[in-house]
């Protein structure tokens, strides 16, 4: 009967305390959560852009042929 009690009382806890652990910010509250765009990311979206207008001319170039 004791060790029925102590398995009702830690299923209590658990329940009572799930909501808590549930709810905590696991992340740094003093990290900066903000990403730089800088010139390198500029530079991979220009070469993309630059590239699918390439891929697009030589397809209505290979289709008009």
């Amino acid at each position: 009967m004791k060790k029925f009690l102590n398995i009702q009382t830690l299923i209590v806890l658990v329940i009572l305390f799930l909501p808590a652990l549930a709810h905590a910010d696991p992340t740094d509250p003093g990290a900066d959560p903000d990403v730089p765009v800088d010139g390198g990311l500029s530079l991979l979206l220009a070469a993309g852009v630059g590239y699918g207008i390439k891929k697009v001319k030589d397809n209505y170039n290979k289709e008009k042929k």
